[in-house]
């Protein structure tokens, strides 16, 4: 393998079971007969090679652990459909950490071996390898047969709510929703009988914290909680729990058979691991895991999906700090990412972003996105202000240039896949479904029969994959790779002359600019964009002495700025022109971006 481990990590979240399937028959609801599945088998040398040209360095192949399913396997049954969502099941309820899932298997009694031989297929593509690491909760019906002795619940100490060493939290009579049985929102459903015979007698808290017998269908009802030692209905501080040097026989017990795990995936070529809703997980945990995940592999990577606003976050802290703090080497961007969809949707302006900033450590030590499986399409008619596809370009060019952090893309947002219709449990959500079996109609296009050279794409889709790769390129100049940013819409907010449209009294709302400049080597970048869906704004950008100076120049120095992106024509003017007139970059194209590289 030749990846670089100091690089910027530019991750490709690829989706297991619909990257490969070419099946086109998308019935709701559909069985994997009738709507395919993708397998470990599809993803080829020729995928992985064509995704690290692009420009990835890291693949997150997302939904491998074996979940809940209600797909039938000799020797694995299916599970039932009252604790499932979806008839695939939810990747994030999962039925055997040591193991994976069969439907991703040519041979589904090989499936570990079919899966070792991708792990190979990416590492010689030069392509580190993220997996999954889903923390928090496991399926109700979570029984390893890899490693059954490690199975979770074995010896619980069932009469009690909380124990340090239980591995869940059971109910007792007095908690809501009328005692035993459990009663699930399956109930009327077809094929449901609103019950699990496993919890008749018992009962577990859900994934999502619900003490209750009646979880609502809008609970995290198919999961149950896992206990690491900390009660979490007594509050927030977890400071009694051990620290990161403790020796491993006295911790919680979850916390060792978590440690078991880490090191089993790590053992057989995983190179990292996104945790799962890593906020409602003791932040002293993660400390002594990733320790010891460290001692076994230094370069190993740790992505956190973490949202501050939680209210069941275990830290009185900002969650982005306190998992840095814990180890982590990055944290979920998601309020850069509200931002920027809320200039769609919610009358956010680009000036907003400014106020979204924290420079240091948190700003630079984060996970960049605009898609993921939990988020809606870009290009769905009905977010992101259906303005389409085209909308990518400023908000990646932004959200991705900012600052040196991670940058993650999912898979078919390059190409424009809008999450059309109805595919089984989350209705039409402008999601592609992570619980169902059923493919992506636009991606297939690039996929082309398993060639996976784009021949079947418009020519739209065509340049907006090449232009997606042109700037995970230009992300790997020294300016993005190691510079810090510096902001120019808070100088030009009083400037008609700064992409204001009709009506406005104020610029900035649709027009943002940033400089990026890396010490070391000297370079500077300037980058704008044009978030307006659909005019062609005039940008003229007013520099001060402050940000002359960010890039080590002043008003006697001359100035040759060379376009990087689009195909951008060179300016030449004076840093005194700079300060005074301003520079002209004339109209920017609408969702467009433009990238300048500072020559003199």
């Amino acid at each position: 393998m030749n990846t670089d481990h100091n690089e910027r990590p530019v991750i490709y979240q690829l989706f297991v079971r619909t990257f490969g399937n070419t099946n086109s028959s998308r019935i709701p609801n559909g069985t994997l007969e009738e709507n395919g599945c993708g397998k470990f088998h599809d993803i080829s040398s020729v995928a992985l090679i064509a995704i690290r040209e692009m420009g990835f360095n890291h693949v997150w192949l997302t939904g491998v652990i074996e979940q809940a399913s209600g797909t039938n396997y000799p020797n694995r049954p299916a599970d039932p459909l009252d604790i499932l969502k979806g008839k695939a099941g939810s990747p994030y309820a999962i039925r055997d950490y040591f193991d994976v899932c069969p439907d991703y298997a040519v041979e589904p009694n090989r499936r570990l071996e079919e899966f070792r031989e991708l792990l190979d297929r990416c590492h010689q593509a030069g392509l580190r390898v993220i997996m999954d690491f889903i923390p928090n909760h496991v399926a109700r019906s979570y029984r390893s047969d890899v490693r059954p002795e490690l199975s979770f619940g074995e010896n619980d100490n069932r009469e009690v709510f909380f124990d340090r060493d239980n591995h869940f939290f059971y109910l007792n009579e007095t908690h809501d929703g009328g005692g035993p049985p459990l009663k699930l929102p399956t109930l009327g459903i077809k094929g449901c009988l609103g019950s699990f015979e496993p919890e008749s007698e018992f009962g577990k808290v859900t994934g999502n914290n619900a003490v209750t017998w009646s979880p609502s269908i809008h609970d995290w009802y198919e999961t149950v909680k896992l206990n690491y030692g900390h009660d979490f209905t007594q509050g927030r501080d977890t400071s009694h729990l051990p620290d990161s040097d403790t020796a491993l026989h006295k911790v919680p017990r979850t916390w060792r058979t978590m440690d078991e795990i880490i090191a089993y995936w790590q053992k057989m070529g995983i190179d990292g691991f996104r945790a799962d809703m890593a906020h409602m997980v003791p932040m002293e945990f993660w400390a002594w895991s990733v320790k010891r995940a460290r001692a076994r592999d230094p370069q190993v990577y740790f992505g956190a999906e973490a949202y501050d606003s939680d209210p069941f976050k275990l830290t009185s802290e900002d969650v982005t700090n306190a998992l840095l703090h814990a180890g982590f080497d990055g944290v979920y961007e998601h309020p850069t990412y509200k931002i920027l969809q809320g200039i769609y949707e919610t009358g956010k302006w680009a000036n907003d972003l400014d106020g979204g900033i924290f420079l240091g450590r948190r700003f630079h030590q984060c996970i960049r996105y605009l898609e993921n499986h939990d988020e809606v399409r870009i290009a769905n008619p009905w977010h992101w202000g259906g303005n389409g596809m085209k909308v990518g370009k400023p908000a990646a060019a932004v959200m991705f240039g900012m600052s040196r952090s991670a940058i993650m893309l999912y898979n078919g947002q390059e190409v424009g896949e809008p999450a059309i219709g109805a595919e089984g449990f989350s209705g039409d959500d402008g999601r592609t479904s992570i619980f169902d079996y059923t493919s992506m109609p636009e991606f297939q296009k690039w996929v082309n029969g398993g060639r996976y050279d784009g021949g079947k794409l418009s020519t739209k889709q065509k340049e907006l994959r090449q232009w997606y790769s042109e700037l995970l390129g230009l992300l790997r100049e020294p300016a993005f790779e190691r510079g810090e940013w510096f902001g120019l819409n808070y100088a030009n907010l009083d400037s008609g002359k700064f992409g204001r449209d009709e009506g406005e009294t104020v610029s900035g709302h649709w027009i943002y600019a940033f400089l990026r400049h890396d010490e070391q080597s000297g370079q500077s970048f300037l980058c704008v964009a044009n978030f307006h869906p659909d005019k062609d704004l005039a940008v003229n950008i007013r520099f001060t002495e402050e940000s002359l100076a960010f890039m080590h120049k002043t008003s006697s120095d001359g100035f040759i700025w060379v376009g990087r992106l689009a195909g951008l024509a060179e300016i030449r003017i004076s840093g005194e022109k700079m300060l005074t007139e301003g520079l002209d970059l004339g109209k920017l194209p609408s969702c467009g971006a433009c990238y300048y590289e500072l020559k003199s």
